[in-house]
């Protein structure tokens, strides 16, 4: 009896361990951690490879609270996004998802006409929430033709709104 209880025991520690396991296993193989890695892992690429930094939602929100000159730019489509939400402030510049590796002639002087002539204006460049890549490439091509204090703002407005801050709209 006191062998069968002892088995029993056993028996249950080592079924323990092995749900154990195998919940930190699904967790960390196939669950959201991987995914959450896989989008920081991204975003850190991308931040290298255009040479920009980043601003996290809360330090945008002190600088606009605190009026900090700069220019932030909104690259969602004007009708589909901007329109309907956007950074109070923020101006529209579209860019598209995948990255761009070169901008024709008329999208580059356009943006160079947003931007401006001084290459060292604080420029923050958002678009819709993280796995977006419009913001790397407006933070990228900011950097490209020549501006040296670009930010993005990895969050974009759906980090904004979820912060509870207000948005812009246009009627």
């Amino acid at each position: 009896m006191i062998f069968k209880k002892k088995v029993f025991v056993v028996l249950l520690i080592c079924l323990g361990l092995i749900a154990g396991i195998a919940g930190c296993k699904s967790s960390t193989l196939g669950g959201k951690e991987l995914d959450t890695e896989k989008i920081a892992v991204d975003l850190a690429r991308q931040v290298v490879g255009g040479g920009y930094q980043i601003v996290s939602t809360p330090e945008l929100k002190e600088w606009v609270d605190a009026k900090k000159e700069m220019l932030i730019i909104d690259t969602m489509p004007y009708e589909d996004s901007y329109k309907k939400q956007h950074i109070p402030g923020a101006v529209q510049f579209e860019f598209p998802i995948p990255e761009v590796t070169s901008i024709d002639e008329k999208t580059t002087a356009d943006y160079l006409n947003l931007l401006g002539p001084d290459k060292d204006k604080l420029i923050v460049v958002y678009c819709g929430f993280t796995k977006c890549t419009r913001s790397h490439n407006g933070a990228m091509w900011a950097m490209k033709l020549g501006y040296k204090n670009v930010y993005r703002h990895p969050g974009g407005i759906k980090g904004w709104a979820e912060a509870g801050y207000p948005v812009g709209k246009v009627s």
